[in-house]
C-alpha cells in the first residue's frame, strides 16, 4: 500500500500510488471514463450560405469522413544509459488525484444563467514529449489539479503558449462541432516555434480537442444557451535552472462551459478607452504570438478602466502611439459605408481566427474589407464600432474614450453591420446557416473510447 517511487534522469522523482493510498488520502477514487447516451441525430432546417444541406446542420456534413482521423504520434522512449546518443527525457508524472469535479450537470443546472466564468468538467486530455518534438500518446484524464516542478521553465521563464476555441451542438441534431480548429492549430504551431517549443502536429492537436469535447459532452450547453470554451496549453513543464528550453513539455486541453464574456449580454455594446501610456506590444515583440506573458501585462490598465467604468481598454501602436492596435482580448473593426477597416496584421496583433472569419463573411456579404493602419480620429468618424474574439464572438462598441472626451456610436446601441456579422457568424456555428465548407468539425459520440 505505500507505492514506489523512480528517480528520472532529470532528478525529478516519479511515484506511483496505489488507488487504496488515493481513496484513502481524497474519500474518492480514479473515475472510469464517462459514456455519454447515445442519441439519434434529427434533421435540421436552415437558411443557406453557399450550397444547401440536406440531412445534417450545414456545413457538417462533408466533414463527417474524417471526424475519426487518427492519431499520428510516436511513443516516448525511454534515455538509453552509457555511451552514445541519449534520445528523450521523460517528464515526470501527475502524483496527485484529479480534483473532485461536478462530474456531469445535473438536470437541474442553470444553464439560462451561465456566464463566463470556470464551470469544472469532468475531463481533460493530456500528453507529454521530450525536447526532441516526439510526442506521446495522450489520454484523457479526470480534470484535476497538475504537479509541477518549481523550476519548470514556464513558472520561471513564462515558457508557455494557450489557444481559446470553442464547440457548439447545432440546431435541429444532436451533433456538436468544433469551429475552425485547423485554424487554432496552424497559430498553436506557430506560436510554439515562435517561444522555441517542439509545435503540436495538426493530426494531434485537433485529436485532442476532439477528445476532450467527447469526453465532456454533457457539458455542451443546448443550443443558443452558449458554447463549451476550450483551452488547449502547451507549457515547459521540464525542471530547468538556467534560462534556455525546457527538457520536456506538456499538451492539455481543458473545457468550460461559458455565455456571454461582458456584462450585459450577448451583442450589449461596450464602452471602451483608448490607453495612451502603456502599450500591449510592440515590433519585434510576441504580439502575435498567444503566449502566456502577453496578458497579465494589461490588467493594471484594464482593472484601471474599469473602476473607471468602461468595459475594456483599446491600445495603440507603440511606435506612433496614434492607430488602433486591439483590444485587451480582441480585434477591431470600424464601419463606414460599405468599407469595414480593421488595423493590418504586422507583429504586434494577435492573427484572430473570429477575425479571419468574419472578414471572410464580410467579403462575402458585398463588403470591402481593408486592413490597414487605422487612426484614433478615423474610428472617431466611423458609423460604428466592433470587436470580435473567440471569447467575446462579436461585441458592439456602445463609445469610445480619448483623453475624456466621449465619442458614442449608433446612440450607444447595436449597430447594423455587428448585428450582421454576428448572426451569420452564430448561424453557422450553430448549423442555421450554410458556411464555407470545412468550418465545422464533427465530435462523433464517445470519440474518447
Amino acid at each position: 500500500g505505500a507505492g514506489s517511487e523512480r528517480h528520472t534522469p532529470t532528478g525529478t522523482v516519479e511515484r506511483t500510488v496505489p488507488a487504496r493510498s488515493l481513496a484513502a488520502r481524497t474519500g474518492s477514487v480514479p473515475r472510469a471514463p464517462h459514456r455519454s447516451p447515445r442519441r439519434t441525430p434529427s434533421t435540421a432546417t436552415m437558411a443557406t450560405y453557399a450550397t444547401p444541406a440536406a440531412a445534417a446542420p450545414a456545413g457538417v456534413s462533408s466533414l463527417r469522413a474524417r471526424a475519426g482521423s487518427p492519431l499520428r504520434s510516436k511513443p516516448l522512449a525511454a534515455p538509453k544509459r552509457g555511451g552514445g546518443k541519449r534520445s528523450t527525457l521523460r517528464v515526470a508524472a501527475v502524483s496527485t488525484p484529479a480534483k473532485p469535479s461536478g462530474g456531469t450537470p445535473k438536470q437541474d443546472f442553470d444553464w439560462d444563467n451561465l456566464g463566463f466564468g470556470l464551470v469544472e468538467t469532468s475531463f481533460m486530455y493530456r500528453t507529454e514529449c521530450a525536447v526532441d518534438g516526439e510526442w506521446t500518446k495522450g489520454a484523457v484524464v479526470p480534470y484535476g489539479n497538475l504537479s509541477m516542478h518549481p523550476s519548470a521553465a514556464v513558472l520561471n521563464y513564462g515558457q508557455g503558449i494557450f489557444e481559446g476555441m470553442k464547440a457548439f451542438r447545432t440546431e435541429g441534431s444532436d451533433d456538436v462541432v468544433v469551429f475552425r480548429p485547423d485554424q487554432n492549430a496552424a497559430r498553436f504551431a506557430e506560436g510554439a516555434g515562435r517561444m522555441s517549443m517542439p509545435p503540436v502536429p495538426a493530426d494531434v492537436f485537433i485529436d485532442a480537442v476532439k477528445k476532450c469535447v467527447s469526453a465532456n459532452r454533457e457539458w455542451v450547453p443546448p443550443e443558443g444557451k452558449g458554447s463549451l470554451y476550450l483551452r488547449p496549453l502547451l507549457v515547459g513543464s521540464g525542471p530547468i535552472l538556467g534560462l534556455g528550453p525546457a527538457p520536456s513539455y506538456t499538451f492539455l486541453v481543458y473545457c468550460s462551459p461559458v455565455a456571454s464574456y461582458f456584462k450585459g449580454g450577448k451583442m450589449a455594446p461596450i464602452d471602451l478607452t483608448v490607453e495612451e501610456t502603456y502599450h500591449r506590444a510592440a515590433p519585434g515583440g510576441t504580439g502575435s504570438t498567444k503566449c502566456i506573458g502577453n496578458y497579465s501585462p494589461v490588467l493594471k490598465v484594464q482593472l484601471a478602466a474599469k473602476k473607471a467604468g468602461f468595459a475594456d481598454v483599446i491600445y495603440l501602436d507603440a511606435v506612433e502611439n496614434k492607430y488602433i492596435e486591439e483590444v485587451s482580448s480582441c480585434n477591431f473593426f470600424c464601419v463606414k459605408g460599405k468599407t469595414i477597416a480593421t488595423p493590418a496584421l504586422g507583429g504586434s496583433i494577435l492573427p484572430g481566427i473570429t477575425r479571419k472569419s468574419i472578414i471572410d463573411i464580410a467579403r462575402a456579404k458585398g463588403f470591402t474589407v481593408e486592413e490597414r493602419n487605422v487612426s484614433v480620429e478615423e474610428v472617431l468618424e466611423a458609423d460604428e464600432c466592433f470587436c470580435c474574439g473567440t471569447a467575446v464572438v462579436v461585441v458592439p462598441v456602445g463609445s469610445i474614450t480619448v483623453k475624456g472626451e466621449k465619442t458614442q456610436f449608433q446612440g450607444g446601441k447595436t449597430g447594423p453591420v455587428a448585428q450582421e456579422m454576428y448572426d451569420e457568424l452564430t448561424g453557422i456555428q450553430s448549423g442555421k446557416v450554410e458556411g464555407p465548407d470545412g468550418w465545422l468539425e464533427v465530435v462523433p459520440e464517445e470519440y474518447h473510447l
